[in-house]
């Protein structure tokens, strides 16, 4: 193989995602050098799915280095964790000062900040740059969304925002931020997705139990809700499935066991939330609502101890009641949003970083899988409020909330009244309830924290924080006020 300096960019990793990227960046005109640990995968690639292209390989570190042009752009699609590290060390020695490494792989923000500040002080650009859309929109246009060392962005923008999802003429890829601030971004995309997918199976499993729906019904009803306020990826899919049909003709989604995987992502983000005391209660129950799911022998065992109500057939308005459901999926996805903009802006406050929540929605309406119409609506609040402190203050927002709120009401309350479980749903109405209350009452909360650990409170009428001897035996000390 020749060693002369010809590609614009490396890609390091040849599973399913790397490989189809590459196949992207050629069909856009830039020339790729493609790498992999098992170099006889590139041979393969070079064969069969890359013959006839542009694509060049490299059987060594060194000779894919070399084959670099300057700038060296190097991309690693890995996995996330100590293999990221070990490809990091073994470029260096054959990179040159502001050399640029791409981790296009969903690796854990702060492994991101650490690898950006690591570098930078070697002289060297780094780029954490989520990539979402699974093997299809890594082929025909994925939503990027990196951050990192800003020099870099120069440089990587061109094949980015070419290869990526376009809307509207307008590429879903833009930088996002500093540091970690692309895969904290991309991070909280994973977690509003658990989110969605929670809400859209927790309407599935309301149609079907309260009105008896079969699954060929259920499609037929997502159909008609992907023509208006749902219409999204999600929900396409979903009408796919529930039509789809096994062997023996019947629904093949019946015939699948009920516990859920999951990657990581979803319980990164909630776990975020809650080291910046964010209230991010839908993606927090999405992850807790697929632990349930893995329970599966405990969950058998306790259907048949623990009682819930008797069923009853359904005897109000079907029409009305299906219609209640969209509307509490839709004032539920709100919610899930609202929530996930609020975790990004404390995250941002936290790290320095200067988010651009317009940019971001717009990164999100294409390539990915929470891609939906609905991201329109985001962008447009942001962009004529740059300064929104929360979404459900946008006048589009407040209105869509308030309209649906009724229908949303019922369903979770016919939800309860049945026994059927709602978490997400049910979280996000309890959330909108207690943001819209401006008096909670975590004033006898506080009152019973001082009580019986002398933790102090404040007064409405003063900031002054003070301890009160509830009993008349606990004296007058009080422990140091700090909040965790």
């Amino acid at each position: 193989m020749s060693q002369e300096a010809v590609a614009d960019i490396g890609l390091i990793g040849l599973a399913v995602m790397g490989q189809n990227l590459i196949l992207n960046m050629n069909d856009n005109g830039f020339v790729v050098c493609a790498f992999n640990r098992t170099v006889s995968k590139v041979d393969h690639f070079l064969e069969n799915e890359a013959k006839g292209t542009k694509i060049v390989g490299a059987h060594s570190i060194e000779e894919f280095c070399k084959k670099l042009k300057r700038p060296r752009k190097v991309m690693m699609l890995v996995k996330a964790g100590s293999a990221v590290d070990d490809f990091i060390e073994q470029v260096l020695p054959h990179l040159e000062k502001g050399d640029i490494i791409i981790d296009g792989g969903n690796s854990h923000f702060p492994d991101t900040i650490r690898r950006t500040k690591y570098l930078e002080s070697k002289g060297f650009l780094f780029v954490g740059c989520g990539v979402s859309g699974g093997e299809e929109g890594a082929r025909h246009g994925p939503s990027m969304m990196p951050g990192g060392s800003k020099e870099a962005w120069q440089h990587v923008q061109p094949i980015f925002q070419a290869i990526a999802a376009k809307v509207n003429g307008e590429p879903c890829c833009d930088w996002v931020g500093e540091t970690g601030a692309g895969h904290y971004v991309k991070m909280v995309h994973n977690g509003i997705e658990y989110g969605d997918m929670q809400m859209i199976c927790e309407a599935y499993h309301i149609l079907r139990e309260t009105l008896g729906l079969s699954a060929d019904e259920i499609s037929e009803i997502f159909t008609e809700w992907n023509n208006g306020v749902l219409d999204s990826y999600l929900i396409e899919i979903t009408r796919d499935i529930l039509k789809f049909k096994d062997t023996d003709g019947s629904p093949l989604v019946e015939h699948i066991k009920d516990t859920a995987g999951q990657k990581g992502t979803g319980k990164w983000t909630a776990i975020s939330a809650l080291d910046n005391g964010m209230p991010v209660t839908l993606i927090g129950e999405a992850v807790f609502a697929r632990c349930l799911s893995a329970i599966k022998n405990e969950r058998i065992q306790a259907s048949s101890i623990l009682k819930g109500p008797e069923a009853t057939p359904f005897t109000g308005d079907k029409k009305q009641f299906i219609h209640d459901v969209s509307s509490a999926l839709y004032a539920s996805k709100i919610i899930s949003y609202a929530q996930g903009f609020m975790l990004m802006r404390e995250a941002a406050k936290e790290n320095g970083w200067h988010l651009n929540n317009a940019g971001i929605a717009l990164m999100w309406r294409g390539g990915c899988i929470i891609r939906s119409v609905f991201l329109g609506d985001i962008k447009t609040a942001y962009t004529n409020n740059p300064d929104l402190e929360n979404l459900l203050f946008d006048p589009f927002f407040t209105k869509a909330v308030t309209e649906a709120a009724p229908g949303w009401r019922r369903v979770v309350s016919q939800a309860a009244l049945r026994g059927i479980p709602t978490p997400a749903t049910s979280s996000a109405l309890a959330f909108y309830d207690g943001y819209r209350t401006a008096v909670l009452p975590a004033n006898l909360l506080q009152a019973q924290r001082d009580y019986f650990g002398a933790h102090t409170y404040q007064r409405l009428d003063s900031d002054e924080w003070v301890h009160t001897n509830w009993t008349g035996r606990g004296g007058n000390v009080a422990s140091t006020t700090y909040l965790a």
